[in-house]
């Protein structure tokens, strides 16, 4: 099965030649997991009527701005340069975009990220220019910290999150400076917040995106959205899965998805380098596996179970007890697929009293609704 990689190693067109797709947005999107910000300066946001207007300006100049590819070819940063669960992928990633015909002129540009443990709040984004035809806008998904699962997590019983606020004022800060024609995007956490800037920002902007993108990302908690922003973001969106999707199953979207074959299994389908790629598209399947909406229905029906204040106990006290296991990091838990949950039900014998009791109601709540799937499940085959 083909993967970006192959598809950045052997389709050689220009953007001329054959126009930007949902490909090209995934392959951007990760690159979004470069820590740029080693390299490029911080986007300044241009609060003034004149700061606004220089930066329209600076949109139209047939100046080069920002950098290419082949500038981010920096060993001596290499160390802390490349985050998320593949890093060591992310990284060959950086090295076949510096060399592809299609993508080593685009140039990168408005470099934001933001990370602040006491907020619970990790962000970041990056713009790639094609000449003055088009920009892309990519949002950087979840790294491996603590702090930006736990935002993740808040997604769940919390209306607004500090990295949904933060892309929109990016996407409406850094629009002036980029050409006229945007494409928004990202993956998992970075689909999502894609999807919130291009629904919140202002109109004059939205006006100008074509597409927006989104890869296994999750949704939203319902009533996000009103009604003329949930049918504009309904117009634009690509939302794409893999056939066992779990992360871009939560929650509620705005528009269908597509479903994508991936050379992994279960959890490991969320990784994009895992997705099948068929010449300038996706290799697509019919349908996503009955272990996905199974997934889907018991966490639907689980999440339900409880209140705000409650959510927030169970991810205070998930994430007490992870630390409270000597974990540097949550891919620490994930590589362990299935098995996660009995290492966190460990995880809480070394909590206080407080957080195991806690943990080991919802892990018990968790587990009576998988069964109580799995029982309607053989009811319906049996009718």
């Amino acid at each position: 099965m083909r993967n970006i990689m192959d598809y950045l190693a052997t389709e050689f067109a220009t953007f001329d030649e054959v126009p930007f797709c949902a490909v090209d947005a995934l392959v951007l999107s990760e690159f979004c997991m470069v820590r740029m910000e080693c390299i490029l300066p911080a986007m300044k946001e241009e609060s003034t009527i004149g700061g606004r207007a220089a930066a329209r300006l600076k949109a139209l100049l047939p100046g080069k701005r920002g950098v290419c590819f082949k500038d981010a070819l920096m060993a001596e940063h290499f160390s802390d340069m490349f985050t998320g669960l593949v890093p060591e992928k992310i990284k060959e990633l950086m090295f076949a975009l510096a060399a592809s015909p299609r993508f080593r002129d685009m140039r990168m540009e408005e470099c934001a990220s933001v990370f602040d443990e006491g907020a619970c709040t990790q962000f970041a984004a990056l713009s790639f220019s094609y000449r003055n035809e088009f920009a892309f806008v990519g949002f950087r998904g979840t790294d491996c910290s603590f702090t930006g699962w736990r935002e993740d997590f808040d997604m769940a019983y919390m209306d607004l999150v500090p990295a949904q606020e933060s892309a929109v004022r990016y996407l409406d800060a850094a629009a002036p400076r980029l050409p006229k024609r945007l494409f928004v995007g990202g993956h998992s956490k970075g689909g999502n917040l894609a999807m919130y800037a291009a629904a919140k920002c202002d109109p004059k902007v939205r006006a100008r995106i074509a597409r927006v993108f989104s890869f296994d990302a999750p949704g939203f908690r319902r009533g996000m959205f009103d009604a003329a922003q949930s049918a504009a973001l309904a117009h634009l969106l690509d939302r794409y899965v893999p056939r066992e999707s779990l992360i871009g199953m939560l929650m509620e979207y705005p528009a269908p998805y597509s479903v994508v074959q991936s050379s992994e299994s279960g959890a490991w389908q969320h990784d994009p380098f895992s997705w099948g790629i068929d010449g300038f598209d996706f290799e697509r399947c019919s349908g996503l596996a009955s272990s996905a909406q199974f997934a889907h229905d018991v966490i639907e029906r689980w999440l339900a179970r409880y209140d705000e204040r409650q959510a927030r106990e169970i991810v205070d006290a998930l994430f007490e007890a992870m630390k409270a296991s000597g974990a540097q990091d949550f891919s620490e838990f994930l590589k362990f697929g299935p098995k996660t949950l009995g290492l966190l039900r460990d995880a809480a014998k070394n909590s206080d009293e407080e957080t195991r009791a806690v943990l080991t109601a919802a892990i018990g709540d968790l587990a009576e609704e998988a069964a109580h799937r799995a029982w309607r499940g053989q009811a319906d085959l049996a009718k």
